[in-house]
């Protein structure tokens, strides 16, 4: 599977790190194919603060899909990590 680590570097959550929120899925498909190119954004937000990241892995399916191409046997796994950091935390 390809792995492109989504990660906001000054809210950065470490791969060790407990998270307070944690959210994974995955989705399978035999065939699949996308008329346009989809905009995908992953933010974080929150008070009084936080750490975040996030983890995309594909399988048979590029960074950048391409409109009107088949792909088949796809695979993506997301997971979106989060913790909650107040202001006097050390």
């Amino acid at each position: 599977m390809n792995r492109d680590v989504e990660e906001d570097c000054s809210h950065e959550l470490a791969e060790d790190e407990v998270s307070d929120v944690d959210v994974t899925t995955r989705v399978r498909a035999k065939e699949l194919r996308f008329g346009i190119v989809p905009e995908v954004r992953v933010w974080f937000a929150g008070e009084p603060g936080f750490k975040a990241s996030s983890l995309n892995e594909r399988k048979n399916l590029p960074d950048e899909v391409e409109p009107g191409v088949t792909y088949r046997d796809a695979e993506v796994r997301w997971e979106a990590r989060a913790k909650i950091v107040h202001p006097t935390d050390p």
